[in-house]
């Protein structure tokens, strides 16, 4: 990321509040660095997801999806572990009814 972490996850918060969606920072990690996990969850289905930024073989950042399952269970599972690792991760949950990431960077194609 360009932006600091504090910056990028407040700027994502107030895209997803425009957009008419409820977002929070669960887990506040290091202000300047800390990575980011964000986990949106669309409340009509019940299905949730979690995002990750990585960097490709070209050196393009995109996210993508470390788990793949929906179920909120195991995304919370990994964002603990996650944190275990890493004291410095934010992670921040989107709540949304019809499941958007507002992410302006690009996302890996899942198909």
């Amino acid at each position: 990321m360009e932006l600091s972490s504090d910056i990028w996850v407040y700027a994502l918060i107030r895209r997803a509040e425009l957009g008419g969606a409820f977002a929070t920072v669960i887990r506040k990690g290091d202000a300047r660095g800390g990575a980011v996990l964000v986990k949106t969850v669309n409340r009509r289905t019940g299905e949730a997801h979690l995002w990750a930024q990585a960097t490709q073989g070209d050196g393009r950042s995109v996210w993508m999806q470390p788990v793949a399952s929906p179920a909120e269970s195991d995304l919370d599972a990994y964002i603990d572990r996650a944190a275990r690792i890493d004291p410095d991760i934010w992670v921040v949950e989107i709540e949304d009814a019809d499941g958007r990431r507002f992410f302006t960077e690009e996302v890996e194609d899942l198909s």
